[in-house]
């Protein structure tokens, strides 16, 4: 039995360092593994959130096509959209041209939760079917849950076209 221990712990101080190099070894591939798949995918993660979508302006129609003292839905091109976006890169507006010859444009979407907005013309009112939001006419809120009031583009003529500038919507809740 001696014998067997003396064997034992001669062979043991030969394999220490291997064994340590191994684990060391095996340690940092590891490390290296997870480096290779945490770097892209935190990229990938963050760097959207510091990316600003550009603001561009879209002619949304001729100035004659819009009649003093009318609400009318426009559509126009998403600023920023993704390549697979396909037909949901059209996004729209309600575009007011009010009595003085001005023009203001309001997102579709309720501030309260982001739900699209309607016009309705005999009340003179935007609502929210969701939850109830009521918006007067100039965006501002008048009844409901909506904490802001509609958000608004910037909007100009140019060459006879009414043309909004988009820019990314705030998301409701954190502006």
């Amino acid at each position: 039995m001696a014998d067997e221990t003396t064997l034992n712990n001669s062979a043991e101080p030969e394999l220490q360092p291997r064994r340590r190099f191994f684990e060391r070894l095996s340690i940092a591939l590891g490390a290296l593994a997870a480096a290779v798949v945490a770097i892209p995918s935190g990229l990938f993660l963050l760097l959207p959130a510091f990316k600003r979508a550009p603001q561009v302006w879209r002619p949304v129609g001729p100035l004659g096509s819009f009649a003093p003292g009318t609400t009318v839905r426009v559509s126009f091109d998403d600023p920023a959209p993704l390549p697979w976006a396909g037909v949901t890169a059209r996004t729209a507006a309600w575009l007011r041209h009010d009595s003085n010859g001005q023009f203001i444009a309001f997102a579709v979407n309720c501030t309260h939760l982001g739900c699209p907005v309607r016009w309705l013309e005999k009340a003179d009112l935007f609502l929210c079917p969701c939850h109830g939001g009521v918006y007067y006419a100039d965006g501002t809120v008048a009844a409901g849950p909506p904490p802001l009031p509609l958000h608004r583009y910037d909007t100009r003529v140019r060459n006879g076209m009414v043309e909004i500038l988009t820019s990314a919507l705030p998301i409701p809740g954190n502006s």
